[in-house]
């Protein structure tokens, strides 16, 4: 029996290692492949420049139209989904904490709604554009990420506070809090490290999406200076792009694709760094 477990125990150690190993991989490989096409393409021309001829057939220019227009898309949408999913995940943990039957309904279809592909979103921010006559935009871009993105931010803000010590909420019930009180002042300063990391997650979510903004932002190679303008993205200066028979054009995606991982890791490196300097304020049990 003890020689059974020995070996289960072995191989499940193995395959573990081995798991791991394949990711680790697949991530290197997937890093060397765009710094060995973008890193030559990028320079500061690239990133200041928009594209000149087109998108898909002008070797010169850069990719600026498309980080300007994926800035405003993924703030724009961020900042709506968090107006939206901080009361609703507020409401869940404060007023909603003693029906867990019907929390956990609106939990599971959060977390179906996180589950639907970006392109059904995208397809429905067309349906509504069409319905509401609208044209491809930035405006229609930011509604459709908005709602691709709100199960995120309304999941993540949850799980945060789901954490908070169960002592907390009744300490300050017991003071003559109200239940808004508890969560606009005491929940929001407690749990603002779990809130940055949630902004962050739907922002990186929000500004690497391609799919939800296939059919609604639009294309251009001028920066919007409007939200009733297309806009360009990364995600879809990397589809395009790359689909061009020009060399030059295909390393340009490549570039974008540099571009769009590098901000990703800005994000992730500011979370960390926001997280564990907001920690210090927490309350601690």
């Amino acid at each position: 029996m003890n020689k059974f477990r020995h070996i289960e125990e072995k191989f499940a150690r193995v395959m573990m290692f081995l798991s791991t190993l394949i990711i680790v991989l697949t991530l290197c490989l997937i890093i060397f492949s765009i710094l060995y096409r973008g890193l030559p393409s990028l320079n500061w021309a690239m990133l200041s420049q928009v594209p000149k001829g087109g998108f898909y057939f002008g070797k010169e220019g850069g990719i600026l139209n498309a980080i300007i227009g994926s800035v405003y898309l993924a703030v724009g949408s961020t900042f709506l989904a968090l107006i939206i999913g901080l009361p609703v995940a507020l409401f869940m943990n404060t007023y909603l904490i003693k029906q867990v039957k019907l929390v956990n309904t609106i939990r599971f279809f959060l977390d179906l709604l996180w589950g639907v592909p970006s392109i059904v979103y995208g397809a429905f921010g067309f349906s509504i554009m069409i319905y509401l006559g609208m044209r491809t935009s930035l405006i229609a871009g930011i509604i459709t990420v908005t709602l691709f993105i709100i199960p995120i931010m309304v999941r993540a803000l949850d799980e945060v506070l789901k954490n908070v010590p169960q002592g907390l909420m009744e300490a300050s019930l017991s003071l003559g809090s109200t239940r808004s009180e508890l969560a606009y002042k005491v929940y929001l300063k407690q749990c603002i490290p779990g809130f940055i990391t949630a902004i962050l997650l739907s922002f990186g979510r929000a500004i690497g999406d391609a799919a939800s903004v296939l059919f609604t932002t639009g294309y251009t190679d001028h920066i919007p200076t409007s939200l009733g303008q297309p806009a360009a993205t990364l995600p879809l200066a990397i589809f395009f792009q790359l689909s061009s028979p020009i060399v030059e054009v295909q390393n340009r995606a490549y570039a974008s694709a540099l571009v769009l991982t590098v901000i990703i890791l800005i994000i992730s490196i500011v979370s960390r760094i926001l997280t564990r300097h907001y920690k210090k304020n927490q309350i601690k049990f």
